[in-house]
Protein backbone atom coordinates (compact mmCIF):
# COMPACT_ATOMS: atom_id res chain seq x y z
CA UNK A 1 0.00 0.00 0.00
CA UNK A 2 0.61 3.59 -0.86
CA UNK A 3 0.95 6.14 1.85
CA UNK A 4 -0.73 9.33 1.01
CA UNK A 5 0.70 12.32 -0.31
CA UNK A 6 1.63 15.47 1.75
CA UNK A 7 -0.08 17.47 -1.44
CA UNK A 8 -3.31 15.59 -1.06
CA UNK A 9 -2.97 15.53 3.06
CA UNK A 10 -2.55 19.55 3.00
CA UNK A 11 -5.44 19.98 0.28
CA UNK A 12 -7.44 17.35 2.72
CA UNK A 13 -6.77 19.36 5.70
CA UNK A 14 -7.71 22.69 4.32
CA UNK A 15 -11.66 21.51 3.12
CA UNK A 16 -11.63 20.36 6.90
CA UNK A 17 -11.12 23.88 8.49
CA UNK A 18 -12.75 25.59 5.78
CA UNK A 19 -15.87 23.21 6.53
CA UNK A 20 -15.52 24.13 10.79
CA UNK A 21 -14.55 27.89 9.73
CA UNK A 22 -18.38 29.60 11.00
CA UNK A 23 -20.05 31.32 8.10
CA UNK A 24 -19.60 35.10 7.77
CA UNK A 25 -21.74 37.48 6.85
CA UNK A 26 -22.27 41.14 7.45
CA UNK A 27 -25.28 42.10 9.56
CA UNK A 28 -27.26 45.40 8.03
CA UNK A 29 -29.46 47.43 10.62
CA UNK A 30 -31.70 50.57 9.19
CA UNK A 31 -34.88 51.69 10.29
CA UNK A 32 -37.06 49.92 7.11
CA UNK A 33 -39.54 53.02 7.21
CA UNK A 34 -38.89 56.39 7.55
CA UNK A 35 -40.69 59.57 6.50
CA UNK A 36 -39.90 63.42 6.34
CA UNK A 37 -40.99 66.99 4.64
CA UNK A 38 -40.25 68.22 1.62
CA UNK A 39 -37.65 70.34 1.24
CA UNK A 40 -36.00 69.21 4.50
CA UNK A 41 -32.80 67.18 4.97
CA UNK A 42 -33.07 63.69 6.42
CA UNK A 43 -30.17 61.36 7.57
CA UNK A 44 -30.43 57.50 6.00
CA UNK A 45 -29.13 55.73 9.36
CA UNK A 46 -27.71 52.45 8.06
CA UNK A 47 -25.52 50.11 10.87
CA UNK A 48 -24.23 47.26 10.80
CA UNK A 49 -21.75 44.37 12.48
CA UNK A 50 -19.14 42.41 10.89
CA UNK A 51 -16.81 39.37 12.62
CA UNK A 52 -13.88 40.59 10.42
CA UNK A 53 -12.30 43.89 11.68
CA UNK A 54 -12.79 47.36 10.00
CA UNK A 55 -10.25 48.05 7.75
CA UNK A 56 -9.15 49.56 4.17
CA UNK A 57 -11.37 47.05 2.54
CA UNK A 58 -14.51 47.55 3.73
CA UNK A 59 -16.58 49.29 1.03
CA UNK A 60 -20.27 50.87 1.20
CA UNK A 61 -22.88 51.45 -1.36
CA UNK A 62 -25.74 53.27 -1.58
CA UNK A 63 -28.61 52.67 -4.24
CA UNK A 64 -31.95 53.83 -4.90
CA UNK A 65 -35.22 52.43 -6.42
CA UNK A 66 -37.83 54.78 -7.29
CA UNK A 67 -41.39 54.32 -5.64
CA UNK A 68 -42.76 54.86 -9.11
CA UNK A 69 -40.83 52.36 -10.52
CA UNK A 70 -37.52 52.01 -13.09
CA UNK A 71 -33.95 51.58 -13.17
CA UNK A 72 -32.07 51.56 -10.17
CA UNK A 73 -29.93 54.54 -9.11
CA UNK A 74 -26.20 55.25 -7.90
CA UNK A 75 -26.62 57.51 -4.53
CA UNK A 76 -23.26 57.15 -2.77
CA UNK A 77 -20.44 54.99 -2.59
CA UNK A 78 -17.64 54.78 0.46
CA UNK A 79 -14.06 53.36 0.07
CA UNK A 80 -11.59 54.47 2.34
CA UNK A 81 -12.75 58.27 0.90
CA UNK A 82 -16.46 59.13 -0.03
CA UNK A 83 -17.45 59.03 -3.48
CA UNK A 84 -20.43 60.79 -4.18
CA UNK A 85 -22.32 61.20 -7.39
CA UNK A 86 -21.11 62.99 -10.68
CA UNK A 87 -24.60 63.26 -12.12
CA UNK A 88 -28.14 62.42 -11.65
CA UNK A 89 -31.13 63.38 -9.09
CA UNK A 90 -28.62 62.91 -6.14
CA UNK A 91 -25.51 65.15 -7.42
CA UNK A 92 -24.75 67.88 -4.90
CA UNK A 93 -26.97 66.69 -2.44
CA UNK A 94 -25.70 63.70 -0.43
CA UNK A 95 -23.26 63.83 1.95
CA UNK A 96 -21.10 61.46 4.22
CA UNK A 97 -22.34 60.81 7.82
CA UNK A 98 -21.21 57.52 8.92
CA UNK A 99 -18.15 56.78 11.72
CA UNK A 100 -16.83 53.48 10.62
CA UNK A 101 -15.45 52.88 14.45
CA UNK A 102 -19.04 52.66 15.52
CA UNK A 103 -20.42 50.85 12.34
CA UNK A 104 -22.37 53.31 10.85
CA UNK A 105 -22.67 53.89 7.15
CA UNK A 106 -25.73 56.59 7.40
CA UNK A 107 -25.60 59.64 4.72
CA UNK A 108 -27.96 62.60 4.63
CA UNK A 109 -30.13 63.39 1.71
CA UNK A 110 -30.76 67.42 1.58
CA UNK A 111 -33.17 69.67 0.24
CA UNK A 112 -35.93 66.60 -0.30
CA UNK A 113 -38.23 66.57 -3.21
CA UNK A 114 -41.46 64.58 -4.09
CA UNK A 115 -39.25 62.32 -6.63
CA UNK A 116 -37.16 60.78 -3.55
CA UNK A 117 -39.89 58.89 -2.75
CA UNK A 118 -38.62 55.13 -2.78
CA UNK A 119 -36.40 52.81 -1.26
CA UNK A 120 -32.55 53.03 -0.11
CA UNK A 121 -30.48 50.43 0.03
CA UNK A 122 -27.56 50.03 2.22
CA UNK A 123 -24.65 47.22 1.78
CA UNK A 124 -21.81 46.89 3.51
CA UNK A 125 -18.65 44.56 2.11
CA UNK A 126 -15.74 43.98 4.70
CA UNK A 127 -13.46 41.26 3.61
CA UNK A 128 -13.46 38.76 4.35
CA UNK A 129 -17.26 39.34 5.27
CA UNK A 130 -18.86 40.05 1.93
CA UNK A 131 -22.03 38.17 2.08
CA UNK A 132 -25.25 38.96 3.96
CA UNK A 133 -28.81 41.02 3.79
CA UNK A 134 -28.85 44.78 2.15
CA UNK A 135 -30.27 46.83 4.47
CA UNK A 136 -33.24 48.73 3.00
CA UNK A 137 -35.30 52.02 4.14
CA UNK A 138 -38.82 53.28 2.34
CA UNK A 139 -38.79 56.72 2.35
CA UNK A 140 -41.73 58.56 2.18
CA UNK A 141 -41.59 62.35 1.66
CA UNK A 142 -44.65 64.50 2.73
CA UNK A 143 -45.88 68.26 2.57
CA UNK A 144 -46.21 68.34 6.07
CA UNK A 145 -46.77 66.33 9.42
CA UNK A 146 -49.58 63.91 9.16
CA UNK A 147 -52.65 65.28 10.59
CA UNK A 148 -52.79 62.60 13.66
CA UNK A 149 -49.50 63.62 14.88
CA UNK A 150 -50.50 67.18 14.86
CA UNK A 151 -53.73 66.63 16.05
CA UNK A 152 -52.17 64.63 18.88
CA UNK A 153 -49.45 67.37 19.39
CA UNK A 154 -52.04 69.78 19.76
CA UNK A 155 -54.07 67.46 22.01
CA UNK A 156 -51.40 67.46 24.15
CA UNK A 157 -50.65 71.03 24.53
CA UNK A 158 -54.06 72.04 25.11
CA UNK A 159 -54.54 69.70 27.98
CA UNK A 160 -51.15 70.63 29.27
CA UNK A 161 -52.62 74.78 28.97
CA UNK A 162 -55.85 73.74 30.42
CA UNK A 163 -54.81 71.75 33.21
CA UNK A 164 -52.46 74.97 34.12
CA UNK A 165 -55.49 76.80 33.72
CA UNK A 166 -57.69 75.14 36.38
CA UNK A 167 -54.52 74.76 38.89
CA UNK A 168 -54.26 78.65 38.62
CA UNK A 169 -58.29 78.99 39.29
CA UNK A 170 -58.08 76.47 42.57
CA UNK A 171 -55.23 78.54 43.91
CA UNK A 172 -56.83 82.13 43.54
CA UNK A 173 -60.26 80.52 44.20
CA UNK A 174 -58.64 78.87 47.49
CA UNK A 175 -56.70 81.91 48.49
CA UNK A 176 -59.84 83.61 47.81
CA UNK A 177 -62.09 81.65 50.32
CA UNK A 178 -59.45 81.51 52.83
CA UNK A 179 -59.54 85.70 53.10
CA UNK A 180 -63.22 85.67 52.75
CA UNK A 181 -63.17 83.16 56.20
CA UNK A 182 -60.12 85.57 57.73
CA UNK A 183 -62.63 88.52 57.42
CA UNK A 184 -65.49 87.24 58.52
CA UNK A 185 -63.66 85.87 61.58
CA UNK A 186 -62.46 89.29 61.99
CA UNK A 187 -65.54 91.14 61.66
CA UNK A 188 -67.06 88.34 64.59
CA UNK A 189 -64.28 89.24 66.65
CA UNK A 190 -65.02 93.19 66.27
CA UNK A 191 -69.14 92.84 67.10
CA UNK A 192 -68.23 89.88 69.86
CA UNK A 193 -66.17 93.36 71.35
CA UNK A 194 -68.98 95.73 70.52
CA UNK A 195 -71.46 93.73 72.72
CA UNK A 196 -69.00 93.26 75.05
CA UNK A 197 -68.18 96.62 75.53
CA UNK A 198 -72.65 97.54 75.23
CA UNK A 199 -72.73 95.22 78.06
CA UNK A 200 -70.52 96.70 80.19
CA UNK A 201 -71.46 100.16 79.40
CA UNK A 202 -74.89 98.91 80.41
CA UNK A 203 -73.82 97.13 83.97
CA UNK A 204 -71.90 100.37 85.11
CA UNK A 205 -75.03 102.66 84.26
CA UNK A 206 -77.34 100.59 86.84
CA UNK A 207 -74.63 100.47 89.08
CA UNK A 208 -74.27 104.23 88.95
CA UNK A 209 -78.17 104.43 89.42
CA UNK A 210 -78.40 102.36 92.20
CA UNK A 211 -75.47 103.70 94.00
CA UNK A 212 -77.34 107.25 93.29
CA UNK A 213 -80.88 105.96 94.62
CA UNK A 214 -79.38 104.42 97.98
Amino acid sequence: MYGKSPTRAVLLLGIQLTALWPIAAVEIYTSRVLEAVNGTDVRLKCTFSSFAPVGDALTVTWNFRPQDGGPEQFVFYYHVDPFKPMRGRFKDRVGWDGNLQRYDVSIILWKLQFDDNGTYTCQVKNPPDVDGLIGEIRLSVVQTVRFSEIYFLTLAIGSACTLMVIIVIVVVLFQHFRKKRWAERAQKVVELKSKEEERLNQEKKVAIYLEDTD
